[in-house]
Formats: C-alpha cells, structure tokens, sequence
C-alpha cells in the first residue's frame, strides 16, 4: 500500500486543484454576460465600419501541423538510427515503419484537406445536362451555320 501513496497523494492534489481553480473562477469571473460593446472588435482604438473583405484561411495552420508532425517524426528517428544496428533487429524496423505509416496517414490527411494548395480556392462548375439534340438545338438556336443541312 505504501507504494501507492504517491499516486493516490498526486490524484487526490489533482483533484484539489481542479475544484478550487473552479470555485475561484465563480467567485472572482464576472457575474454578468458581456455587452455588446465588450463583444465588438477593437483594434487599435479604430471602430470597424464594414466586415473583413475575407476570412483568413486556415491553410497556414495545416502547414504548421505539417512542420510539427515531420519535426516529431526527425526527433523520434534520429536516436532510432543510432541504436539500430546493436539492440533493436526486426522489431525496432517493424516499430519505425509503424510510426512512418502513422505520420505518412496523417500527412495524406492535411494534404487531402488542402494544406498545400495555396492559391485561389478553386470552385467547380456544374455539369452540363445531357446533351441531346433537343438540347443542342435549343443552345445553338434555331439559325444554325451555313453546314447545316436545311430541315425538310
């Protein structure tokens, strides 16, 4: 029992400390909602007369979760690489390519979410209906060009 004293002293503060952060934050946080006021933005002492012409894409953030998960993946691989030939074998290859499989998934995933297209989001156009001779006949009209033969 005495090697779980740590343990249970360590929930028992974890608890404590959740409880009293929350009571303090009821007794010390505003009673009342914010006003409109408080909710506008402000920036720089200059009130906002018209919305941002655009909202900021979110391609910068995808590219940083890019930058941290192959910084992981180096500082991870590295001390691989230099303990593998004496102590891992198979199982330490077997563990990096589950790792790299982790990382490659993850990558297909920001990459699929458009981390790398960085220029204007390009929308598609709908599909034509299909096309019959109704149809072509109604687009072109019903004047027609000097190679079309004449209806009898």
């Amino acid at each position: 029992m005495a090697d779980y004293l740590p343990i249970v002293l360590l929930l028992v503060l974890g608890v404590l400390f959740a409880a009293l952060s929350l009571v303090a934050s009821r007794l010390l946080g505003p009673r009342k909602k914010p006003s409109d006021a408080k909710l506008a933005p402000y920036e720089c002492g200059i009130i906002p007369d018209r919305d941002p012409p655009q909202r900021f894409p979110v391609r910068f953030y995808l590219v940083a979760m890019i930058f941290i998960i192959f910084d992981i993946e180096i500082v991870f691989l590295y001390p691989w690489a230099v303990i593998y030939r004496h102590d891992l074998g198979t199982f330490g290859l077997v563990e990096v390519l589950v790792f790299a499989a982790a990382v490659f998934v993850s990558f297909l995933y920001l990459v699929s979410n458009g981390a790398l297209n960085w220029g204007p989001a390009k929308r598609l156009r709908t599909a034509l209906a299909e096309r019959t001779t109704e149809s072509t006949i109604a687009r072109v009209g019903s004047g027609g060009g000097p190679d079309t033969p004449k209806a009898a």
